[in-house]
């Protein structure tokens, strides 16, 4: 067996791993205190809440993916697919989908086990927190790297020993076919994060409008209708959704950029990089989680530099690893695609170094933001709007600059499709570490729900002190997740738009992509346009249901007689019920305009537009993102230095007009922002996956 083939069966080996670690952090928690019986009662009141509305979201999803595997099974039948995507795709969906679940289903049993720890101390809930949040990441790698590893070695030992599709060898069937697979990932993604999105912050901004501005109540007051919906949207939004989004970047920049390696004329060993590379990252990440440990003391800067020694850490594993593994897979004459895996971990450490600077309370942005609020909530509005258009710049010039270092240093000058392969790479090289990066983003909503349990129960205020620093990092974190997942998006989205160009080359069409062609800058414009289009559909998604949940919680506080004296209960199941409801409904059309866009587009005006569309679409998408989530975390920090005491604090008019800003950032930060990403990167799979039947039948030949 050649060296490459042994090293390949590393990838399989890492997602063992990865799965069984998860498994061992799983047990780890169940076994830890759950709390009094009242802490027990909430946390299961959320468990249930998250599980109808994922039951009822993947109803409606399984309706869609079964509509799509026939259309997919009709084009393989007539020759415009490989006969194993319409089946490749109904397990990328699936992977993603149970990735989701099983991050959530953690996260849920974990929140009340944080609370009865940060009793014990803040170290305790810190681990207790981001343990849940490990389980999510390593999911994620190794569900992904499961589903890969199948794939690759099925599809290896079919094209042995039965005929090759016309026009490739072994290894370019295998990878060709492999790249339509990401399309179930990214549908399933998307469903996820618009979804779930749309219920949390439905709930949130519902919550918090009538609660705390209307009502004058704290945050997670149990006399609030809307809390245990707001709680419940924190895990199927920021867990689940999160957890399918970044399963379907990971898979997509791997299976992207093999292709990519085999049209540089790399063959086997450039396959075998980015899933080996995929399998160190995993265990770097399991090595990275010894190093969180935190002192007793509650100060964002402390638990913040616990966090960030683990992703240190572990990107060190990789950046040592990886020379290694470039220089036994393709030797020292393309060490340089070293460098280029270099440049995309740098740049991910500075893309989030970046979130977190523009989104810390600790830092001028953000305590710029709070200082706005002692005039007024417009002011709060328009300071968190410039915060997130000023922070676009240091991101878009991080990843222009590791687009062109990865370019050159793998070798673009000499070979172009060598230069691409270095692009993609620098992507594999961003997401290797995803096992612990999404370990730090996921733990977000543990705390914060841990808040809320600790609040609901009535344990001792120190105890919802130590969450609340849990929870205040766990929104810079969260932001800084976000900025990671974009900046990743980025440089996938521009793998999978030139995996594009070798797709419909195999079909015999060269891409005419000069900014002269007419039809090229039609799609460039059409795509510029479409982020805006579907953020401005998600967002007033999120209003038209938050809406609903803002006149149920005041028709409760009306009706329900001696609920606001803490003497009767309140109706949770019911504001669950309407925001499960709104988020289905509303998920639907921006998310199947996503998928019929690049199709009708190919269609209508041609292959060129199409890529056109895919470009423009990642060009605005990435910058559209970037402000929308970090624009959201200035605005949700500055709320929290206010409640800290600065400015008046609780209560104050500072506080409420902070809280509007809140509001207007919920959306932006949780449902449109991170909708984006998965935009970008579904458009190009499913013009990809759609290139054959497109070039048959459009309009422009």
């Amino acid at each position: 067996m050649a060296q490459t083939e042994w090293l390949l069966l590393l990838a399989p080996v890492g997602s063992i791993i990865a799965l069984g670690f998860a498994a061992y952090l799983a047990f780890s928690i169940f076994k830890m205190d759950e709390g009094s019986d009242k802490m027990k009662e909430i946390a299961e009141a959320v468990r249930i809440g998250a599980r109808a509305y994922l039951k009822r979201q993947y109803l409606g999803v399984s309706i869609f993916f079964a509509v799509v595997f026939v259309i997919l099974l009709v084009l393989a039948l007539m020759k415009h697919l490989v006969i194993f995507v319409p089946f490749a795709f109904l397990t990328g969906g699936f992977f993603s989908g149970l990735s989701g679940f099983i991050g959530m289903t953690i996260a849920t049993k974990s929140s009340n086990r944080t609370a009865a720890a940060a009793m014990k101390s803040l170290n305790s809930g810190l681990r207790v927190a981001f343990s849940s949040g490990a389980v999510m990441g390593l999911t994620v790698v190794g569900l992904g790297l499961l589903d890969l590893s199948i794939w690759y070695y099925f599809l290896d030992w079919f094209y042995a020993s039965h005929p090759i599709p016309i026009g490739t060898d072994k290894i370019t069937a295998i990878t060709s076919t492999m790249l339509c697979f990401g399309m179930g990932a990214s549908c399933q993604a998307l469903f996820a994060r618009v979804g779930g999105g749309i219920f949390t912050k439905a709930a949130d901004v519902g919550a918090d409008l009538v609660g705390k501005v209307e009502a004058g109540i704290p945050e997670d007051d149990p006399r609030n209708p809307a809390v245990i919906a707001d709680n419940v949207g924190d895990n199927v939004g920021d867990v689940a959704g999160m957890g399918a989004d970044l399963y379907e970047s990971y898979v997509g920049s791997i299976v992207a950029t093999s292709a990519l390696g085999v049209a540089a004329g790399l063959g086997v060993p450039g396959v075998t990089v980015p899933l080996v590379m995929a399998a160190v990252g995993v265990v770097s990440s399991i090595i990275g989680t010894f190093f969180v440990q935190s002192k007793e003391e509650a100060a964002q800067s402390v638990l913040l530099a616990a966090l960030r020694k683990g992703v240190l850490a572990s990107s060190l594993l990789v950046a040592v690893i990886s020379y290694f593994l470039v220089r036994a897979t393709l030797g020292i004459e393309h060490i340089g695609i070293y460098w280029a895996v270099i440049s995309g971990l740098v740049a991910g450490v500075i893309i989030g170094l970046c979130t977190e600077y523009y989104t810390s309370s600790g830092f001028k942005p953000a305590r710029f933001v709070a200082e706005q609020s002692l005039t007024g909530p417009a002011t709060v509005i328009i300071g968190g709007i410039a915060v997130g258009m000023m922070s676009t710049a240091i991101p878009v010039i991080v990843v222009g600059v590791a687009i062109l270092a990865s370019y050159f240093l793998a070798g673009g000058a000499a070979n172009f499709n060598l230069g691409l392969y270095g692009v993609a790479i620098s992507a594999v090289g961003m997401l290797s570490t995803l096992g612990i990066t999404l370990a730090t983003d996921a733990y977000g909503p543990v705390a914060d729900n841990a808040g809320g349990n600790a609040q609901m129960a009535g344990l001792d205020p120190e105890v919802r002190k130590r969450t609340d620093a849990l929870d205040a990092l766990g929104n810079t974190t969260a932001a800084t997740g976000k900025g990671f997942a974009i900046g990743s998006a980025a440089l996938t989205a521009l793998a999978l738009i030139a995996a594009y160009r070798d797709q419909v080359a195999l079909y015999g069409k060269e891409l005419d992509l000069s900014l002269m062609n007419p039809n090229l800058l039609v799609g460039l414009f059409l795509g510029g346009m479409l982020p805006f289009l579907f953020g401005s559909m998600t967002m007033r998604a999120v209003g038209r249901a938050a809406g609903k949940i803002v006149v149920e919680v005041r028709r409760q506080f009306k009706e329900i007689h001696g609920l606001m004296e803490g003497k009767a209960k309140p109706d949770y199941a019911h504001c669950v019920n309407i925001a499960t409801a709104a988020a289905q409904k509303e998920m639907v059309i921006p998310s199947l305009m996503a998928i019929i866009t690049p199709i009708l587009v190919g269609l209508l005006v041609g292959v060129e537009a199409a890529a056109g569309l895919l470009t423009g679409a990642t060009v605005s998408g990435f910058v559209l993102a970037v402000m929308m989530a970090n624009s959201g975390g200035a605005w949700d920090n500055a709320k929290k230095y206010v409640e800290e005491g600065h400015l008046g604090g609780k209560g104050s008019l500072a506080h409420k007009a902070a809280v509007v800003g809140d509001t207007v950032g919920d959306p932006f930060k949780d449902t449109s922002g991170p909708s984006l990403n998965i935009l970008i990167k579904l458009m190009s799979m499913v013009s990809i996956v759609f290139a054959s039947f497109v070039l048959s039948y459009s309009l422009f030949k």
